[in-house]
């Protein structure tokens, strides 16, 4: 590396990246730059400032995100359908190009020469926040800690911060074993007897779902509206993607609905055991399926059926400012013009049911779909000509001896 004089932080204020901004201070005596990013992962992020001010830190970014978050990275990934390994619904994949782009915006405010970050050297999240460093400003340097010092233990990172006179929290009662993540699409566990994949998690791990053995016995029903793709109302109210999101969240994980425990493949190699609660994205991907399914022509909803697995695992790669997840985002978003309308949802002990839908661009016509009498508007005896043609290449293999039997 170039000499390093000025490093912005990805800071949350909590231990390990209170650590980090002494430890950039002191090892390579820059000036250190604070970003801490409001993301709705639920918790107060202005206490950073105060935490960043006590170390001497000058320059100090705290950013409301939600409504970008939700808007310009949540929706257009969920016009995707998009689920990696089919059940991970990317919640924390998706959050790491909105910080990789601040960061580096903030950089270039502050003429700063590197960034920096609190992700370890063994997940996913080194990988994504750097490919997005990069892809936005080539020439910037990175500073990853994990991957540098030897402060690989709770117990070392206290002992610094007792050394270095760091003003951590330590919490009273109870402190979760668990490692997480949070943020307007989810809340993610991992760690402790998580690790053990044969272990069921603990009741109260959970902090936004009720169990679904004790949600309410009456469902809640919802209306969901939206337009081109996106929701864009409930019950008839407009709200802004990130009200949206905060409603059905809440609505949502009253219901007991957002619960997900699975082993997903990291793109670093291993194999890793996490739960999550992402109630408002399990209400949003079942209803978002529902108004495509009688709005999307069948060729083009099965096309991008097939292009979502792919589209996913870059997401869960990192690369969300690549060329080709661009790509792949122009295709899915011209399919959505005529995804409008609305989707009446079920919530009922875990459980997200749809039990209506319908719209002003629907090509659902029940002329041609009853069982009555559809007054002409589809001759049966043309099926004979159809299945006839689509059965030709099989009866010629059969007339060869070529029987599947």
């Amino acid at each position: 590396m170039s000499k390093i004089d000025k490093i912005v932080l990805a800071y949350s204020g909590g231990l390990d990246t209170s650590v980090i901004a002494k430890w950039l201070q002191e090892e390579y005596q820059a000036e250190v730059v604070t970003f801490t990013a409001d993301l709705g992962q639920g918790e107060e992020v202005e206490p950073a400032r105060a935490k960043a001010e006590a170390m001497g830190i000058k320059e100090i970014y705290i950013d409301d995100l939600r409504e970008e978050f939700a808007r310009d990275f949540v929706f257009p990934m969920f016009r995707a359908n998009a689920l990696y390994e089919g059940e991970y619904y990317l919640g924390t994949s998706i959050a790491r190009p909105l910080i990789s782009k601040r960061l580096i915006e903030i950089a270039n405010e502050t003429n700063a020469d590197a960034i920096s970050h609190g992700a370890t050297g063994k997940g996913n999240d080194q990988v994504r926040f750097e490919l997005g460093a990069y892809a936005l400003k080539p020439g910037v340097q990175v500073v990853a800690p994990w991957r540098e010092w030897d402060l690989n233990s709770r117990e070392k990172l206290m002992a610094y911060c007792d050394e270095h006179d760091i003003q951590v929290e330590k919490k009273k009662g109870k402190k979760s074993p668990y490692s997480m993540d949070a943020n307007l699409l989810h809340i993610s566990y991992e760690g402790d007897i998580l690790e053990n994949p044969w272990n069921e998690p603990e009741e109260d791990m959970w902090m936004w779902t009720v169990s679904p053995e004790k949600a309410p016995d009456e469902p809640t029903y919802l209306t969901i509206g939206y337009k081109k793709g996106d929701p864009v109302s409930i019950d008839g109210k407009d709200m802004s993607a990130a009200t949206i999101m905060e409603y059905l969240n809440k609505v949502a994980g009253a219901n007991g609905v957002g619960r997900t425990d699975i082993v997903e493949n990291r793109y670093v190699g291993m194999k890793a055991r996490g739960c999550y609660e992402t109630p408002a994205g399990f209400v949003m991907m079942k209803a978002h399926r529902a108004i495509e399914s009688i709005t999307l022509d069948r060729d083009a909803a099965h096309l991008k059926d097939e292009m979502m697995p792919k589209y996913a695992e870059l997401l869960y790669n990192g690369y969300w400012w690549s060329p080709e997840r661009k790509m792949l985002q122009a295709a899915i978003d011209d399919t959505q013009e005529f995804v409008n309308g609305d989707v009446k949802i079920k919530l009922y002990k875990g459980n997200v049911t749809v039990v209506g839908r319908r719209s002003p661009d629907t090509l659902f016509d029940e002329n041609i779909a009853t069982f009555e009498d559809d007054e002409g508007a589809y001759d049966q005896k043309d099926a004979a000509g159809f299945i006839k043609l689509n059965a030709l290449r099989l009866r010629t293999a059969a007339k060869k001896g070529r029987s599947m039997l």
